[in-house]
């Protein structure tokens, strides 16, 4: 779900896209940095307790073979490792003594964070980068597959009870609750193998952004302290999220609910917990009961591109009156301040969306992200497929073509920011004013065309998009 902040949001925007949760990494990165999280002013109505449900336990980790034991000289780390080793040992040390101050019970910080590991491969993730950006047809189509889709349909149908009561406590659906569970930890099959203390603690040491992390630590080593989870099961993804819906420690201690009444917010073995908490975050995040998240509607052939963005707002007359039509029968649905996106630019499907989208923007700010949600939820309740094709011929550029076509357009004027290879708002909008000054569909969405124009060349063949495995 939630991920690095500051490298958004919502995963992020993404869980997004958010991170998400979420993501992380080209899931997470964008998550957790717009996640301004607030409790509810007042508790919710209380519920009889449901009856506890086992989760289907995580995917099992492919074990080392069996080797003769090497020499004593082979066992010996490298001087670097023994030194990264050492200096986690006397942070430790001295991050136990802040810990204490924090309120942590003594036998909780020599317990557990004196017996924190270092993992050198959390930092080798966290300061990965990918090669490619993904595609937004790419990214659904793993999303929603088919079978995901039917396993949603599946789990909906075994967990209706939990599902409906964690729905109608709270206002969020229950095929959003089930397709957000889909979407973080593909049903519980994978919520990521690392223990949280020694994720946290490790990029706490030597992450890029070691005070967000050193406060996440004092949050998951709280939630131990108050006897919700043990340390040894407290697994996660290699930022820090964790359980089935993928919450980071803060959100946990803000948004997790006893969803059985058994004492234990529960988010890596009950369902009724997982469904509670998923639901009790949105609503936190301002949810609101009945409105739809948006839908995919058709635009003008003279329509503005340019309009395309979050940050641009109208109602649904308006837009109507604007010529935009619903893919479907009937009137556009009912949205306070509906918005327009082209996820794949004026080539791809178009979609009005509303409040309720943007809340799910709270859980990984990534478009992509949300719509996954929307379009699992939608799919799982027997609802249509995207229905405008995807330009499936245009190939996904690579991190270092963003960066140039980001330093491109800086030099003409079009500022984007530092390029840094992230497709982002900066570099959306410095896009859009390019591409209207050159008499172009202003849709923000960057390609190899693009790029070949503000480099003077013709377009050269880019590689395939490669499969992008989600690293846990």
């Amino acid at each position: 779900m939630f991920c690095l902040p500051a490298l958004t949001p919502a995963l992020t925007p993404a869980l997004t896209p958010a991170l998400t949760p979420a993501a992380f990494r080209r899931r997470i990165l964008p998550w957790a940095a717009a996640l301004a999280l607030a409790g509810c002013a007042t508790p919710p109505p209380t519920v009889a307790p449901a009856a506890r449900a086992p989760l289907p336990a995580p995917a099992p980790q492919a074990e080392h073979p069996a080797t003769a034991t090497p020499p004593a000289a082979e066992l010996a780390e490298p001087p670097q490792t023994a030194a990264h080793r050492q200096g986690f040992d006397r942070w430790k040390e001295a991050f136990q003594a802040q810990a204490l101050q924090a309120g942590i019970r003594p036998d909780t910080v020599r317990g557990v964070l004196g017996r924190a590991q270092w993992q050198p491969r959390v930092v080798e993730l966290d300061r990965a980068q990918p090669e490619f950006t993904r595609t937004p047809w790419a990214y659904l189509d793993s999303a929603v597959s088919p079978q995901r889709v039917a396993q949603g349909r599946a789990k909906l149908a075994e967990h209706a009870a939990t599902l409906q009561a964690a729905s109608d406590r709270y206002g969020v659906p229950a095929a959003i609750i089930t397709a957000i569970w889909g979407m973080e930890s593909n049903y519980g099959q994978n919520f990521g193998s690392f223990r949280t203390v020694d994720a946290l603690a490790t990029l706490a040491y030597e992450g890029r952004r070691r005070a967000w992390a050193q406060s996440e630590l004092l949050a998951a080593l709280r939630i131990i302290d108050q006897g919700d989870i043990a340390a040894d099961r407290m697994m996660g993804s290699w930022a820090g999220a964790m359980g089935h819906t993928q919450f980071l420690p803060s959100v946990f201690l803000r948004h997790a609910v006893d969803g059985d009444g058994d004492g234990h917010r529960d988010i890596w073995g009950s369902v009724p917990d997982v469904a509670a908490s998923t639901a009790a975050f949105l609503a936190g995040e301002g949810w609101r009961k009945g409105e739809p998240w948006g839908t995919e509607v058709r635009l003008p052939a003279d329509f503005d591109y340019a309009r395309t963005e979050l940050t641009v707002r109208q109602s649904p007359e308006q837009w109507a009156a604007q010529g935009v039509q619903p893919v479907g029968s009937g009137a556009l649905p009912a949205l306070d301040g509906a918005s327009i996106l082209t996820p794949a630019g004026v080539r791809g499907p178009a979609f009005l969306v509303g409040h309720n989208f943007r809340t799910l923007l709270r859980y990984n700010n990534a478009v992509t992200y949300a719509l996954g949600v929307a379009q699992l939820a939608q799919q799982i309740e027997g609802g249509a497929p995207i229905v405008g094709a995807w330009p499936r011929d245009l190939p996904a550029l690579s991190t270092a073509q963003i960066r140039e076509l980001q330093a491109a357009l800086n030099a003409r004027g079009f500022d984007t920011g530092a390029p840094d290879g992230v497709l982002g708002p900066a570099t959306r909008a410095g896009l859009r004013r390019y591409q209207q000054s050159e008499g172009l569909p202003a849709d923000g969405y960057p390609t190899a065309e693009l790029l070949a124009r503000l480099r003077g060349t013709p377009a050269a063949a880019l590689p395939a998009e490669p499969p992008a495995p989600l690293v846990r």
